[in-house]
């Protein structure tokens, strides 16, 4: 029987193969040892059967759901793009009729480059300094789900993957399957979501430390449910809250803008409300989203990196600014200073470091890791000690890449 046999409909977006040539009329389950195109990939848990393909360098997830999921959760997928929201990327999805007779969807996803599955974190002892993020990482993506208006519905670890992230974490949504926009994010829905979350979290670091015969690090994640609530309840918070002043004090605006801008958060829109009283205002923030420094480096320098790994290199770049600007008597605009760091610094580093980069490493992290040696080396000498020497160093520390 022909693969495309088992095919009643494929909808795929433009820009990716044709999945022509895969085993659609096989379930998934029954895929290894009928498709070539399968590779292994680090995977959660999963309600579903899932497999992976490769075409070339790109790889894709594909689901099988129940008749219709698959389009169901491609569309708000498609939504979360649209609101450059962290997700995984929707390719398209399938209508298929098994040999057996079953009428079956599946969804198709672009593999998310170097993201790892919450488990392999406790599974990989050279992982270990990143799982106290972990916390950190989803509560932050709740709030940001949360503010666009966005029910998850079923919060997890497992339906969450994560990117290293100059020695933080970043979580991306993986399965949107009971997901929904809402017209209005009420406390009730945010309030069912961390409840969710919490309930997850909490079986799901115990049944890894039971497998795994590992014993979650610390008060971090030994108290999960406590800390999602608070840290969710913090930032929520700050990001949210309004504030009163007075018409005179102009400059309460900038320092509330360039709070929620140090939380990587950027800003959309602001409005001053009259409250009535004279002379004062009440100031509220539209957030948009939380790629601030990632949009700021990317706008200036073309360089792709999540939003802690962007907001060390937009600090470095703020120095060299600073510092060509003391040298030349003059104004260095932020454009030149960054002209100056891809090309003298960013650039060269990277060429310097171009084995653990062909090994895999990810140039923006790697970058970053040498930023961090730099520092340490600088605080032990107690004097700056310059960056060549700096990768020096690191590369006789680490001639192959950190885990």
């Amino acid at each position: 029987m022909s693969a495309v046999s088992g095919l009643q409909a494929l909808h795929l977006r433009p820009g990716h193969p044709d999945l022509l040539d895969l085993p659609w009329h096989l379930p998934l389950a029954r895929w290894p040892g009928a498709c070539p195109r399968l590779v292994e990939m680090p995977r959660g848990l999963s309600r579903h059967d899932v497999q992976f393909v490769s075409y070339g360098a790109t790889s894709y997830a594909l689901k099988e759901m129940p008749a219709s999921a698959g389009e169901r959760e491609y569309d708000t997928l498609m939504r979360l793009e649209e609101r450059r929201l962290p997700a995984v990327t929707p390719v398209g999805h399938a209508r298929v009729r098994t040999e057996a007779g079953e009428d079956t969807s599946v969804l198709v996803t672009r593999f998310l480059e170097a993201s790892l599955p919450y488990r392999i974190l406790f599974q990989d002892p050279g992982l270990g300094r990143y799982r106290d993020r972990l916390i950190d990482a989803i509560a932050g993506l709740l709030v940001r789900l949360h503010l666009a208006g966005f029910y998850w519905g079923d919060c997890s670890l497992s339906n969450t993957l994560f990117r290293r992230d100059a020695g933080e974490l970043q979580a991306y949504l993986v399965d949107a399957e009971t997901s929904e926009f809402v017209e209005t994010m009420s406390d009730g829905h945010r309030q069912q979501d961390l409840l969710i979350l919490e309930e997850n979290v909490a079986g799901e670091i115990a049944d890894v430390a039971a497998m795994e015969n590992v014993s979650p690090p610390g008060p971090a994640l030994g108290e999960s449910e406590a800390l999602i609530r608070a840290r969710y309840e913090r930032l929520w918070s700050e990001v949210t809250r309004e504030e009163t002043f007075l018409a005179g004090e102009s400059f309460r605006l900038h320092e509330r803008v360039n709070a929620l801008n140090a939380l990587g958060f950027s800003v959309g829109e602001i409005e001053l409300v009259p409250t009535g009283e004279r002379n004062r205002l009440l100031m509220r923030t539209i957030v948009t989203d939380r790629d601030y420094h990632r949009h700021q480096l990317h706008s200036l320098t073309g360089v792709v990196a999540e939003e802690r790994q962007a907001q060390q290199m937009m600090n470095e770049i703020r120095e060299l600014q600073a510092w060509f600007s003391n040298e030349q008597g003059r104004s260095v605009s932020m454009t030149e200073a960054a002209f100056h760091w891809q090309h003298e610094r960013y650039e060269p580093t990277l060429k310097r470091l171009a084995a653990q980069v062909a090994a895999g490493a990810a140039p923006t992290e790697l970058y970053c890791q040498v930023l961090e040696h730099k520092w340490f080396l600088s605080e032990k000498a107690q004097h700056d000690v310059g960056f060549e020497r700096a990768v020096d160093d690191y590369l006789q520390q680490f001639p192959q890449t950190p885990a």
